[in-house]
């Protein structure tokens, strides 16, 4: 396969008619999740136009891939890239871009939303700040947030939301609410407009203790999205831009979706190029340094592949989900233990960022899959990383 190409419906794009109401629903979703600026309030992440870090391209065959899907069918390579709704590809392997796939309308200059793969740039900005002194992981939340001391995140640290290990369960009220505060969703007759602010202080969950096993809760990243801002004195997206975007060189502009108050969504919100994403797992396989310059602490690296807590992981919710592997998850990373030892970034409907150290690989991918959660893809997601890696020079 060349360095780059496209499937044959790679210009069939979407639907316009997309609207809140229906946008991460299939066929919408395959239009909006490269629009979300038509969509939503969004704030411009700039980059460094003069500066942009230069990936070569050194086109590598996927000829012999093969990998089984769930029901058991062997598909190619672009047979699994069309089967789990893939709209971007870039692997990059010894630094260089090897292959490079685009469908339903994106090109490499085409932003798409990394949906929950958002919280490991929100991780590595706690991580940037906290190496400054700018922020305490050990504090409770509501240190720097006293507006929320009445309510269940009263005695989280930021270590804690950052490692999903608070005790926050959402009832349906408030998984309602705070769907509704969170700007992305139409609201229901009944509903007045809100913001995550107004969530967050009126949050009336019954508390739960803190510290537990691993469980995965998206306002978390919203709320700790919250108390950097506060914390620093900076909004979230001049933050991304002067601490990441500008220094990792990247080629296009990103951007992240707001609240109706402006607040932005850490959890899930950032949208970016396929190429910008792979560079960002290029700067953490070369230990978060670009051009000699650090720009992600390498203890905060060091930190995300080695404390993760594993029983947390073993009896928290997810286990199940990545069966016989010793994981962890750590400041918004995933990090598998198995050999060859793999960090990930994860996001709803198929987003994907892999970085594997020890065979110099980095793999971005991003999708239009139909349901939130479709464990079938994930798993065939999976499976086809060894077969990357040995299509590429035996890795």
């Amino acid at each position: 396969m060349p360095a780059e190409t496209s499937s044959p419906n790679a210009a069939s794009g979407g639907s316009p008619a997309a609207t809140l109401a229906n946008w991460r629903t299939l066929p919408f979703s395959r239009w909006a999740f490269q629009h979300v600026d038509e969509l939503i309030a969004t704030a411009r992440i700039a980059n460094a136009v003069d500066d942009v870090w230069t990936l070569q391209a050194a086109p590598h065959g996927l000829d012999d891939f093969r990998v089984r899907a769930q029901g058991g069918e062997i598909l190619d390579f672009v047979g699994f890239l069309e089967a789990t709704a893939t709209d971007a590809l870039v692997i990059v392997h010894d630094g260089a871009i090897v292959c490079e796939y685009y469908a339903n309308g994106m090109t490499a200059q085409t932003p798409h939303i990394i949906m929950s793969a958002s919280k490991s740039i929100t991780g590595l900005i706690a991580g940037i700040l906290a190496g400054r002194g700018t922020l305490d992981l050990d504090a409770e939340v509501t240190a720097l947030l006293p507006e929320i001391a009445a309510t269940a995140y009263r005695g989280a640290t930021l270590r804690q939301m950052l490692d999903m290990r608070t005790g926050i369960v959402l009832d349906l009220d408030a998984t309602r609410d705070y769907a509704a505060a969170a700007g992305w969703d139409a609201l229901a007759p009944d509903q007045p407009p809100s913001d995550l602010k107004s969530f967050y202080q009126n949050l009336s969950i019954k508390p739960q203790p803190h510290g537990g096993a691993f469980r995965y809760t998206s306002t978390n990243t919203d709320l700790l999205g919250w108390a950097i801002e506060r914390a620093s004195g900076r909004r979230f997206a001049q933050l991304v831009s002067e601490l990441i975007w500008q220094p990792l060189g990247a080629e296009q502009p990103a951007s992240m979706t707001l609240d109706r108050g402006g607040l932005a969504r850490a959890t899930g919100g950032f949208s970016m190029t396929a190429r910008d994403f792979a560079r960002l797992g290029q700067l953490l396989l070369d230990g978060g340094v670009r051009g000699g310059h650090a720009i992600v602490p390498g203890a905060w690296i060091d930190d995300l592949w080695n404390n993760g807590d594993r029983d947390a992981w073993r009896t928290g919710e997810w286990q199940k989900l990545f069966p016989y592997r010793s994981m962890s998850y750590r400041g918004g990373w995933y990090v598998v233990d198995d050999e060859p030892r793999t960090m990930f970034a994860m996001g709803i409907h198929g987003q994907n960022l892999f970085v594997d150290p020890t065979n110099r690989l980095v793999i971005a991918k991003l999708s239009s899959q139909g349901a939130p959660v479709d464990t079938a893809a994930w798993a065939v997601t999976h499976r086809a990383l060894p077969e990357i890696r040995r299509c590429l020079a035996g890795c």
